[in-house]
């Protein structure tokens, strides 16, 4: 049972690895502290912020977001860590709200990593105060315990790490709050929500919130203040995935010019991009009549705003997500009133010994079953209503979304042409919910990708209960896996994406053969310990060359002959031929390498690489998680619900991906 705390009260905790969630409806920083015995911090090694996010049993976000998941294992804290603290900040110089007063109450939950609530806190009683101390685990008689603090200040996170005696408390203060700003600046901005009058126009988009720590799958999460189910959140690299401005790259000459100079008047700086659209997008043209009244609005393809028709595809695929999240939140609501409005009666009922016998017992129980029947049928009656439109909708939206959207059985595939620039975003396959089968809405990844991909090729329980066998699922996740690497090479433009492949055993030579008949990779799939070292050392000196550059402020001095491309290692049946030395390098590459064009795709089962226990649960937690079967893994914070995700796979006979590999190797042949 979840244990709802209010401020001062403590709980024991049973378990040692444990999840703190954190929703506040606005963006802020989070920070954990180490205390010793006497709950002070002794040094700046002892705080895990966005600069420095982990530290040994600890784990925090790397920048400010709405939604936050702190990652806390007691067992791997050193024996002089007595508490744990847990501090919000809200950002300065951001323009957003300067305490928390004005901003909904923080909600903190510690959870086990089965997502099981263990105790919750709503933060209360704020007003002028834009620092807080959440919670604090803290150690008692060798076992350790919750406590809800709800301990502001006024003078912001300065203070408060000051007030837990830590003698560089202003100077790293600033720094953090420095770094997050930097992040926001770069952040890449999500759909908006819907308006208030319900209709589907979309407002310009706004920046949102930090890696896994929201839901929605068109990058707020985001988005966090968005919703999701599979974390598609914006990281602090930009819309480039470069570490680079959204409009600058390595060789941009804009991204290494200073800032113009402050104008002679005395003026405000104009820290805008000379090329960058601050203005909202236009609406939609009308394409349609308008409804008759009394009669539903007629769906037409790309009725969202949007600077293209692209765009305005990618915010209607995201409003219709939206459109069923709430729907189906709302009928399950409507179903649960109905349940305990007929229990509550049922019991009323019961109480009474003059009800319990005779007629008149019979005849409540029918009345209070009847009442609960008639509102789950009006509360399907208006779900399906929804579904119907939804429906409608999705009919004339699929047949028109372009081919980085659009289904491998989609004939635009069959118009194929290697694109001259990358598109807002990918399909990555399907989601939809039990109550409304056959509705199915695009899962859209925005590009570059900001979290590698992670297709599992475990044991894993499709959508209809059943399960295959192990060996039939790891060539399925490698099916999978070469239907992503196809499409994300066919909708990047021909010179501006390289895949590697690292297949230490050979074991999926077969499924791959359509990539290496195609010459598409970068090299044939590196085989054994030595091509597995080969490639990562290779991927390493990249990250920590265009990094150097990048600090140094001489993005545009790489080497000559430096592939500028965006990169992408596929690693298969990890951890075989994997040392400790390309264990290490593959978690630097997962943790360092999108900020500077270097994803990772996996194509592991986890449990084999239980040898290395907690060690690797940062590099699985930072991978959005897919599989080979329909299976409802991904859950949506935002509402609750469990989105069964299906993947986007070749139709059976199909030579749909020859074909597009064969024009995508044509195309690398010019260059």
């Amino acid at each position: 049972m979840t244990a709802e705390l209010v401020r001062g009260q403590n709980h024991p905790l049973s378990q040692v690895r444990l999840e703190i969630r954190v929703s506040a409806g606005r963006p802020v920083m989070a920070v954990a502290t180490l205390g010793d015995e006497s709950g002070q911090v002794p040094g700046v090694e002892w705080v895990a912020h966005p600069g420095v996010p982990t530290l040994p049993g600890l784990e925090v976000s790397r920048q400010a977001a709405a939604d936050h998941r702190l990652a806390v294992d007691l067992d791997a804290v050193s024996a002089t860590v007595h508490r744990v603290s847990v501090l919000l900040a809200l950002p300065t110089g951001v323009g957003g709200p300067v305490s928390f007063g004005s901003v909904a109450a923080p909600f903190v939950a510690v959870t086990g990593l089965d997502g099981t609530e263990v105790a919750t806190y709503t933060i209360t009683g704020l007003d002028a105060e834009s620092a807080v101390v959440a919670l604090e685990l803290y150690r008692r008689q060798g076992a350790w315990k919750v406590r809800a603090v709800g301990q502001g200040y006024a003078g912001g996170l300065a203070e408060l790490l000051t007030d837990q005696g830590l003698p560089q408390a202003y100077q790293l203060a600033v720094g953090i709050n420095e770094a997050v700003v930097q992040g926001l600046a770069r952040s890449v901005t999500a759909p908006p929500p819907r308006t208030a009058d319900g209709d589907r126009s979309r407002q310009a988009a706004a920046s949102t919130l930090g890696p896994d720590q929201s839901g929605s799958p068109y990058g707020a999460q985001g988005t966090q203040g968005g919703a999701g189910p599979y974390g598609a959140t914006q990281n602090p690299q930009g819309p480039s995935g470069t570490g680079y401005p959204a409009d600058a790259t390595p060789t941009d000459p804009d991204a290494t010019q200073p800032p113009p100079p402050t104008p002679a008047t005395g003026g405000s700086i104009d820290y805008s991009h000379p090329r960058r659209q601050n203005s909202a997008p236009p609406p939609p043209p009308p394409t349609a009549p308008p409804a008759q009244p009394g009669q539903p609005a007629r769906p037409v393809a790309g009725d969202a705003t949007g600077w293209s028709m692209e765009e305005r595809l990618y915010n209607q695929v995201w409003g219709m997500f939206e459109d069923l999240a709430r729907s189906t939140a709302a009928y399950r609501s409507a179903v649960d009133f109905a349940e305990t409005r007929m229990d509550k009666e049922l019991d009323q009922v019961l109480s009474d010994p003059r009800s319990r016998i005779g007629g008149q017992g019979d005849a409540a129980r029918e009345a209070a079953q009847a009442r609960h029947t008639q509102l789950v049928v009006q509360a399907r009656e208006a779900l399906d209503r929804d579904l119907v439109q939804l429906g409608a909708e999705a009919d004339v939206v699929e047949p028109a979304l372009p081919a980085a959207y659009a289904r491998w059985d989609n004939p635009v595939w069959h118009a194929y042409r290697v694109p001259m620039e990358m598109p807002m975003a990918v399909r990555l396959g399907d989601l939809h919910l039990p109550e409304g089968d056959p509705l199915r809405i695009p899962m859209l990844v925005r590009l570059p990708l900001e979290r590698g991909l992670w297709i599992d090729s475990g044991r894993t329980g499709s959508s209809d209960g059943s399960f295959a066998d192990s060996h039939e699922l790891r060539r399925l996740a490698m099916e999978s896996a070469v239907a992503h690497m196809a499409r994300l090479l066919a909708v990047h433009p021909a010179d501006e994406f390289t895949v590697h492949v690292v297949d230490p055993a050979g074991s999926g030579a077969r499924e791959l053969a359509p990539l290496v008949r195609s010459g598409v990779l970068a090299a044939p799939p590196a085989a054994g310990a030595a091509g597995v070292a080969a490639v990562l050392g290779r991927l390493t000196e990249r990250v920590d060359l265009v990094q150097m550059a990048v600090r140094g402020g001489m993005a545009d001095s790489l080497p000559p002959g430096f592939d500028t491309a965006q990169q992408l290692l596929v690693v298969n049946d990890f951890p075989h031929g994997f040392d400790d030395r390309a264990v290490t390098q593959l978690r630097y590459l997962a943790d360092e390498g999108p900020g500077v064009g270097v994803h990772l795709m996996m194509v592991a089962d986890r449990e084999d690489a239980d040898s290395y226990g907690p060690l690797l649960d940062p590099l699985w937690r930072g991978l959005l998680r897919l599989t080979p079967v329909p299976d409802d893994h991904l859950a949506d914070p935002w509402v609750g619900h469990a989105w069964t995700y299906e993947p986007s796979v070749v139709p059976p006979g199909s030579q749909v991906l020859q074909q597009v590999l064969a024009k995508v190797a044509e195309a690398r042949t010019k260059y």
